[in-house]
Order: C-alpha cells, then structure tokens, then sequence
C-alpha cells in the first residue's frame, strides 16, 4: 500500500488538529484513500511545550528546511499563518515540486495569484478548504458541487469571534466591551483582536470566495471593511424593535458587470436563516441562478473543525497524486486562462435601507432638521424611536430606519448632520441586507 508523505510548518491549534486526527482516524482514512498518509516532520520554533497530542520526539525541529528541503516529503501543509514568512516557505515548497495544503486566508488574499502561478508553474496542487469557514466545505463546494451554476452572491458570518460578541450582546443587556473580554477569558478572540472584529479577517475570506466565485483576483485595498466595535447595546436592542439582529457580514454580489463587494454589520429579519446563526458558528450563502439560496453552516474555528478540512486536502491531493490526475480540479475554481479582472463597485454606488443612531440635544426642532437634511438627500424616513435621557451622558439618543435610499447620499447627509452643534460624536450606521 503506498504512504503519502506530509510535514507539517506549524504545532500551534490547529497543527495540533491535523495530527490528532491523521493518529486517531489513521484507519478511516485509510480504508477511503487506499494509502497511509504518515507524517515525516514537523516544523514549530517550540518543539518543548507540551500540546497534549504524542508524536516521536525524533519528528521535531526547530529548522523549517528540514520539512521544505526532506527528499520523501511530498505534501506540506502550512499552518503558521501571518504573511511573512509564510509566503516565502509556500513558495520554497512550491518551487521544490511538493504539493501545498494551507489555512492562510490572509497569505492568499494578497499573495494568492503568485501563489497559484508558482503552482501551476511547478506542477503541483494547492489545497486551501480550511483557510475560509474551518468544517465547512465552501471552497469544494464552489469548485465543484456548483460547478454548473452562475454565482451571482456569496454573503456570510465568516468569523466567530463578532459573531459571538454580538450574539451574547443580542441575548442580554451586555456592552461590547464586557462581552470582548468574555469571549478573550474563553479563548474564542485573541489578545489582539483587532482582525476579528474589525472585519479583516472577514475581508480576507470574502476575497478569497469572489475570486473562486466569479474568477477574478481582488486586492484587499479595494473591500470596504468596517467593523463592530462602534456597537452598542442599544442598538442592539433598537434593532430588535424593528425586527432584525444584527451580524457581521462578509459579502460579494455579481451583477454581471461589477462586483460589490464589503464587511461591515449588517440588520438581517429576525425570520431568515441567517440571523439566527449564533455563537460561534459561521454560516455562508450562496445564490445563483439555478438554486437560488443554499446555506451552508458550521464550525469556523477550532483545532479539529478546522484541521478535518486541511486533512480532506491533504487526502484529496493524495487522490490526485495515485491516480496521475494533475490539476483535475483548477484551484482557482477557473482555468487560469479564464482569470480575469472585473470591475468591483465603489460603496458609494449600492442602494439599501438604513438604521442611523444619532446622538441629540434633547431640545424642540432637532429631529425636523434632521429629517430636513435627509430629505434634501432625497432620504425618505420608515420608522423613528426616541429614548429617555441617559444620566450619564449629555443629549439623547435619537434613531431612525430608511426607506430605500442611495449610500452616496447617505454618506453627504451624515457629513452635513454630524457637523451640527445639536448632534454629539459620530451617527452610528448600520446597513439592511434582506
């Protein structure tokens, strides 16, 4: 029976993930490849710490060399994250014909096209399922399951630490801030949470599901990013009164001529599927011209969620290596001779519905002026809610839900109302997506 050779650059979660399965379900596997698939070396700058899986000691080092330059190795499997040097021992592997298994969502965002070129160049194959959505089986699916379909919209909770925080701050009277520190006492956000919950993480995924999508590269400089900290329990709250939770969404929606593409919070109907995604679950929709809807949930995270997908890389990779089928599934989704770039839509050109948070004297006129400048932007107001006086803060909330409106001129009368003397701070705005 042939053995499949993999090394490993990284023991950190998930590493520790991917070896405790290919030692637990060594048999499983096994009986659907019709091979082993051992593990040669494993490269970490901590070989000491104890990670609570056994491997022999003699598998170790310190010297990622010893898994890029390792004469029998024939997958590596990068775990280590960050862009540099990650992107140097991926394209080392590459360069020295061994096939590449990674989660690096943020390495492929911006340094996907050099990535794939050197694969193509070198002949080897480039698995990256768990770099969007950890269990779930997006990336497959849009390569494969939905091959024959015309995508025209991805949208999606892609990170579990903002869905977490806003789902704990939507089931009770909590602010931001304590439900961060919860989520950071439980491990479920980092230390530096800042890619989390300002949306890059979720930026980086939604790149790398357009360009499999519709078969263009986008540049991270070009996704209007916005995240959650701004907030609050009482948007929270307000939010619920007209009917929506609020999420963080990744999305990307083709036209046929441009792409719209963002992360920002978005106010979803109590009703749909989507909103009632909670915790630390991610969940992705897709809809195209022959399904129309088709949501995918799961595990976004998580050192086996996770490493059960760059372990179905790994074996799907071993497929195509026993069988001779070189490229048999292109991985950018497209042949590469059918890349290419498509307009993407600047933020100021979508249309929506609008929740806006304002923070007012509490004085007769303000809300006529308000609405006055709203609709000399040709804004049109649904709904309004005024709440009582805060003690511990001077002026008053004041919010409001849009008709159908224009972001463009949302955005110029944001600019005239926050600068005038009645209106404290910055208006909170949140975008419908229905």
């Amino acid at each position: 029976m042939k053995t499949i050779k993999i090394g490993l650059i990284g023991f950190g979660t998930i590493g520790c993930g991917v070896v405790k399965i290919l030692q637990d379900n060594r048999n499983i596997i096994k009986d659907r490849l019709g091979a082993s698939v051992d593990i040669v070396k494993i490269a970490d700058l901590d070989i000491t710490t104890d990670r609570g899986v056994k491997v022999d000691p003699s598998l170790l080092t310190t010297d990622v060399n010893e898994v890029l330059d390792h004469p029998d190795i024939d997958i590596v499997v990068e775990l280590m994250g960050g862009y540099e040097p990650a992107r140097s021992f991926i394209l080392k592997a590459i360069e020295n014909k061994k096939h590449v298994v990674t989660a690096n969502k943020a390495l492929l965002a911006v340094h996907g096209d050099e990535v794939f070129a050197a694969a193509g160049k070198n002949n080897v194959g480039v698995g990256f399922e768990a770099s969007v959505g950890g269990a779930i089986p997006i990336i497959r699916s849009i390569k494969e399951a939905f091959v024959a379909n015309q995508i025209q919209a991805i949208e999606g909770i892609m990170n579990g630490t903002a869905n977490y925080i806003l789902s704990k701050m939507s089931d009770g009277d909590h602010d931001f801030d304590t439900v961060l520190k919860e989520a950071q006492d439980k491990g479920y956000a980092e230390a530096d949470p800042t890619f989390d919950i300002e949306g890059i993480d979720s930026a980086h995924k939604i790149a790398v599901l357009t360009r499999l999508a519709y078969g263009t590269p986008v540049s991270l400089d070009d996704i209007y990013v916005q995240g959650i900290s701004s907030i609050s329990s009482l948007d929270i709250k307000c939010a619920h009164e007209f009917g929506y939770r609020i999420k963080l969404l990744a999305i990307s929606k083709f036209d046929g001529k441009a792409i719209d593409i963002r992360v920002h919070p978005a106010m979803i109907p109590e009703d749909k599927p989507m909103a009632n995604v909670n915790g630390v679950l991610n969940a992705i929709m897709v809809c195209d011209d022959l399904m129309e809807e088709n949501i995918l949930v799961g595990h976004g995270a998580g050192a086996l969620p996770t490493g059960s997908a760059v372990v179905a890389d790994v074996v799907e990779i071993a497929r195509n290596m026993i069988s001779g089928a070189q490229d048999r599934v292109p991985p950018q989704s497209f042949q590469t001779s059918s890349i290419r770039n498509i307009p993407l839509k600047d933020i100021s050109q979508i249309e929506g519905e609008y929740y806006l948070r304002f923070w007012v004297l509490d004085k007769p006129g303000v809300l006529s002026q308000i609405s006055g400048i709203l609709g000399n932007h040709d804004i049109s107001i649904e709904s309004v809610i005024q709440r009582i006086k805060d003690d511990n803060r001077e002026g008053v909330p004041l919010v409001m839900m849009s008709h159908n409106a224009k972001e463009k001129n949302i955005q110029a009368a944001l600019k005239e109302i926050n600068h005038m003397e009645e209106v404290f701070g910055k208006t909170v705005l949140i975008r419908v997506e229905k």
